[in-house]
């Protein structure tokens, strides 16, 4: 049986710790220095060609709301209020369908539902105050299956809210990312 000497002071696991730390952030930082060398960056906030924007959702619309806050937040581009007048906007984005959806898919062999597809649609189109078309007629949409058991419909509701808002978000940042992508006016 062989034994070990343990430091009583422990200087020495104090240093092979530090030691340890040290490696651990060296090969820490080559990895971050691989990915810049990859070519890997963070989504940038978007460019717009546009500095204004007037947009026309439903008063009481989430994904209208939630777009008017995104876009004002990014800084570049000034959403302005709902009744101005159209020729003060370079641009319109007409909301024509904004509509959440929810449709059965499976029921169990007693016809009752066991689950659910929820649906967000977002149709639009962007136009300049004179009429000429930016982006024709598009719709964005998005879905999620969601299992429903009638034993807790109050987790399945508070689950249900948060697919919409997830599905509202991507919808969102699709249409951010469609808005930048119009490279004239």
């Amino acid at each position: 049986m062989t034994c070990t000497a343990l430091p009583r002071d422990g200087a020495a696991a104090r240093q092979s710790s530090s030691l340890a730390r040290r490696s651990f952030l060296l090969a820490g930082l080559g990895g971050l220095v691989g990915l810049a060398g990859c070519g890997f960056q963070l989504r940038q906030a978007p460019n717009f060609t546009f500095n204004t924007i007037l947009i026309g959702t439903a008063p009481r619309s989430t994904l209208g709301t939630e777009l008017i806050r995104t876009i004002a937040a990014s800084g570049a581009v000034t959403v302005l209020p709902e009744g101005s007048p159209p020729d003060k906007a370079q641009v319109i984005l007409d909301a024509l369908v904004d509509q959440r959806e929810k449709v059965v898919v499976g029921l169990n062999a007693s016809g009752q539902v066991r689950e659910f597809q929820l649906r967000v649609r977002f149709k639009f189109k962007l136009r300049t105050p004179q009429g000429k078309e930016l982006i024709p007629e598009t719709e964005l949409l998005q879905q999620r299956d969601i299992s429903f058991n009638e034993s807790a419909v109050l987790s399945k509701e508070a689950e249900e809210g948060l697919l919409y808002r997830d599905m509202q978000s991507d919808i969102v940042q699709q249409l951010l990312r469609r808005l930048a992508a119009v490279k004239s006016l």
